[in-house]
């Protein structure tokens, strides 16, 4: 027997009985792939109540030859299902079915009851910029959206694609007298707390300092433009981070929430690309146990991993803590890890 029969033999339920998450995540298996083994694997060996139906199971898929793949299609087909009874029986049926991956998926949808159809929701999504293009999908009552079709397809060269040539038009409404204005960008001045002493002491013709657009002025411009309307001002210490007063309320005055957005701009959970200028302000310890709304205690946060944040310390999920000035999501095994998505933040800009 080859490598490739001794993969077949093995490709069933038995390569999930002593089902080992860290271990294939070590061997370099895909964290979705180890999902759908593990469902799999509590399916047939893990705790029920239910335990003789899931020895008859067992025995059905020991005696099927279903591939894993096959076990997986399964359960994700009665996963839908909220009766337990009912599912227990389905899958006793499916497992008795003999064929191809593609036989039993057409198999399960006739016999496994579809969950009804929900009506969408009106909604506005958007999507994070790739080379400088956004993608925006909107969900909306159909009478609306088709007189949107209607008008931009109206004038439309017949030669040229059509999805193209309805930006323009699309925009110019959006853009009209009553429509959506500009967004204003309002840079603000990094200065770390160092060169602030150093400037304040008269010595400002010698620090450089940089204007989150990129810009930059000296120090001697900075102090005789200090109190002016038109400039703001981020003031960042090197291993507490941003500096600003301490609270008095439950939520973030705007001072701070431009200090979070400078600090770090998009949401401090890994890989999400969620601008900080849409994110919510989250307090790193709750407020509701005595948390501060402060800069140290705070940091932006999506709607979504604000609320998934393990706020309680429950050990299930990871949640944001703040180091020598930086965010961090903290994993429940104790790692570190940084969301490198977007622009960098002022704490790398200004003491990388």
């Amino acid at each position: 027997m080859n490598e490739f029969d001794t993969l077949l033999a093995a490709s069933g339920i038995a390569l999930v009985e002593h089902f080992d998450r860290q271990r294939l995540l070590d061997a370099g298996f895909s964290p979705r792939r180890i999902g759908e083994w593990r469902m799999v694997h509590a399916v047939y060996f893990g705790a029920t109540r239910w335990a003789a139906k899931q020895r008859e199971a067992l025995e059905l898929a020991r005696g099927s030859g279903f591939t894993l793949d096959q076990l997986v299609l399964v359960e994700k087909q009665l996963r839908p299902l909220d009766d337990d009874s009912t599912r227990w029986k389905l899958r006793h049926t499916l497992l008795k079915f003999r064929g191809s991956y593609e036989a039993l998926r057409r198999h399960a949808k006739e016999i496994v009851p579809q969950p009804p159809k929900q009506k969408p929701r009106a909604q506005v999504i958007f999507f994070a910029a790739q080379m400088g293009m956004r993608t925006m999908l909107v969900t909306a009552p159909e009478r609306d959206i088709t007189d949107i079709e209607t008008a931009l397809r109206t004038g439309l060269d017949p030669t040229l694609p059509e999805a193209p040539q309805m930006v323009g038009p699309l925009l110019d409404a959006m853009r009209s007298e009553s429509g959506i204005p500009h967004a204003v960008p309002r840079p603000a001045v990094l200065v770390p707390l160092p060169e602030h002493l150093k400037i304040l002491a008269g010595d400002g013709d010698e620090v450089l300092l940089g204007c989150s657009d990129g810009t930059t002025m000296t120090g001697a411009e900075y102090l005789q433009r200090f109190h002016g309307a038109e400039l703001e001002v981020a003031l960042f210490h090197p291993e507490a981070g941003p500096v600003n007063l301490y609270r008095g309320a439950r939520f973030a005055n705007q001072k701070q929430r431009d200090l979070l957005r400078l600090a770090q701009p998009v949401c401090a959970a890994p890989d999400c690309k969620r601008a900080a200028d849409h994110c919510e302000a989250h307090h790193i310890t709750p407020w509701a146990r005595g948390g501060e709304t402060n800069l140290a205690n705070l940091a932006p946060l999506c709607r979504y991993h604000n609320r998934v944040n393990d706020d309680v310390g429950t050990g299930k999920r990871g949640h944001i803590v703040r180091r020598r000035g930086r965010l961090y999501w903290r994993s429940p095994r104790g790692y570190l890890v940084a969301n490198r998505c977007g622009n960098r933040g002022a704490m790398e800009l200004l003491f990388a």
